[in-house]
């Protein structure tokens, strides 16, 4: 995949976008505070949800890193 092709949604490992992952952590944490799940399901949504954090924070810095070298190149040019 050439970089002009690359997804500007931010799509990654997983073919997932950042919002679709933020978006089933909200539906999570959204589950979990209503307190209707059972003591079993709440574990796994936790764990799962543990997942899709951090996911969305390695995706967030690689973004950060992205624009401070783009910004470093428009500094040095």
């Amino acid at each position: 995949m050439s970089r002009k092709d690359a997804p500007v949604s931010g799509e990654g490992r997983g073919g997932r976008s950042f919002e679709e992952l933020q978006r089933e952590l909200d539906e999570i944490v959204t589950r979990l505070e209503r307190g209707d799940v059972a003591v079993d399901e709440a574990i796994g949504l936790f764990r799962r949800g543990e997942e899709l954090y951090k996911e969305c924070v390695a995706r967030l810095q690689g973004a950060e890193l992205q624009i401070e070298r783009l910004d470093g190149q428009e500094v040095g040019t």
